[in-house]
């Protein structure tokens, strides 16, 4: 199968046209697939159509596959009644959190066999229809939620559209699911915000000297307040759980810093920081391998070209760009691109790229 040739074999339904739902009409139809957009707003509907995410569903054309992402408090409503309006499709949805959804439909009894939940790992701050990417899922995690009733021919079906996306459909169980988002994304979408609110009362000065650290930190605090009301209600027991424990970890910072001169004060410190280095390492690196990298940070004078030229340059010298951060102070002349590669070839790469003519900070 070549890059452009779906697996789908018919049209498909997306119900909801906002990031989400326009990133996968984009994406189908960049492999020729016939997408039917449907959604409540008008004027989203037609500014997706505008994009190229699909076409108005006018009800011609029978869906095999329907894609339901609407807000977390509709999924529910919009499945049940997707399901009832299309005998014969699968549907599944994007939302983040998985046992609300699923547990509203069992109460209303409906026969859950054509429904596979789903939930992709991808993103952006912005919404709407025009923050659609057709690239959003590549490389990304997708989890399929699929249950005993499933049958197998439903799960691949959602499983050909998560490949088709190029995503990696990973399969989880519902509640194993929302306890995992709730650890990953949904706590620190809130420790984010907090610490981004610290901000707002601050000087002028004092943002100025404003590094990557706080703006990695604070990064996804700019998300939709309202979006998140719903999905942090919606696994609010998860969320809670690890925010209480994050919560005594702040404590015994706050009590170890009360009193610096305290015995034992500056071991507590200590252990709660060694504490994050354990944590950050468990990470995935790239291609999900457990593997730790070398940085390097290059300086990059503030003109047009110079980083794409940096970049071509170790593409020269035969060094496979892990990762690549960048960091630009307001007002400085030169900016500061953090690159990670293999520990082996670290000396090689600084020896190569100052031979080059970058300077290498540190």
């Amino acid at each position: 199968m070549n890059d452009t040739t779906s697996r789908l074999s018919g049209p498909v339904r997306v119900v909801g046209t906002g990031l989400l739902g326009a990133s996968v009409g984009l994406a189908l139809r960049a492999r020729g697939v016939d997408v039917l957009l449907a959604d409540a707003s008008p004027a989203h509907l037609s500014l997706a159509a505008d994009y190229g995410a699909g076409r108005a569903d006018d009800g011609s054309a029978e869906p095999a596959l329907i894609v339901v992402a609407v807000p977390p408090d509709l999924v529910g409503t919009v499945v049940r009644a997707e399901l009832a309006a299309h005998p014969d499709a699968v549907v599944t949805d994007v939302a983040s959190v998985k046992v609300a959804p699923l547990a509203e439909l069992e109460a209303a009894g409906v026969d859950l066999s054509r429904y596979v939940g789903s939930h992709p790992l991808a993103g952006r701050e912005r919404g709407g229809p025009s923050a659609g990417r057709a690239d959003l899922f590549l490389g990304r995690p997708w989890v399929v939620c699929a249950r005993p009733e499933n049958d197998r021919s439903s799960v691949s079906l959602v499983e050909a559209l998560i490949l088709d996306l190029g995503a990696t459909p990973i399969e989880m169980q519902t509640a194993e699911h929302d306890a995992a988002v709730a650890l990953v994304s949904h706590t620190p979408q809130i420790v984010s915000s907090l610490m981004a609110k610290r901000l707002a009362g601050s000087t002028d000065a004092a943002l100025a000297l404003a590094g990557q650290g706080v703006r990695d930190v604070t990064r996804i605090a700019g998300s939709e307040p309202e979006l998140w009301v719903q999905i942090l209600g919606a696994n609010a027991p998860a969320v809670v759980d690890i925010l209480r424990a994050y919560r005594d970890d702040l404590d015994r910072m706050l009590i170890a810093l009360g009193d610096i001169d305290v015995a034992g004060s500056r071991r507590t410190i200590a252990e709660e920081l060694a504490g994050g280095n354990l944590g950050v390492s468990r990470l995935p690196g790239k291609h999900g391998q457990d593997k730790r990298y070398a940085s390097i940070v290059v300086m990059v004078d503030d003109e047009p070209g110079e980083l794409a030229r940096l970049l071509t340059e170790l593409g020269e010298i035969a060094v496979n760009l892990e990762d690549l951060r960048l960091e630009h102070s307001p007002g400085a002349q030169v900016g500061l691109a953090e690159i990670a590669v293999l520990p082996e070839v670290l000396q090689r790469t600084i020896d190569d790229l100052t031979a080059r003519g970058w300077r290498i900070a540190g």
